[in-house]
């Protein structure tokens, strides 16, 4: 018998009901959160993300010198961040610092708190 297939013999309609509730109150939240982790699903990106939700704004030069990484190849990288609103940018003088989006550090958060907590045992060894 293939394990694939599923045989149901009563369908709860109100669990069903009750989903199809969820999803739709919850939709722009799938949109936000699908778009976060598409543009996240770079490890590049990935890295820029959680140093910016630890150290709250860096500029391209930093970025680049922390992920051994050229300025232009970080530069490209925020700006697809910006253009997917998931970081902000703010001038000062000649430089440029990058931030991530207020409503995105929510939504950020819970998925680097494992990585805390890993990375403050390696620092108290």
């Amino acid at each position: 018998m293939d394990n694939d297939t599923c045989i149901r013999l009563f369908a709860d309609q109100e669990q069903i009901k009750d989903c199809r509730i969820k999803l739709a109150v919850a939709k722009n939240s799938f949109g936000q959160l699908s778009s976060i982790l598409a543009l996240a699903g770079n490890e590049a990106r990935l890295k820029i993300i959680y140093l910016l939700s630890e150290e709250r704004e860096l500029c391209p030069c930093d970025l680049a010198d922390i992920l051994f990484m050229s300025v232009p190849a970080i530069s490209q990288h925020l700006r697809k961040l910006r253009d997917g609103n998931l970081i902000v940018s703010r001038k000062e003088g000649q430089t440029i610092y990058y931030s991530l989006a207020q409503q995105n550090i929510k939504i950020l958060k819970p998925f680097f708190k494992h990585l805390n907590l890993h990375t403050e045992k390696l620092q108290t060894a």
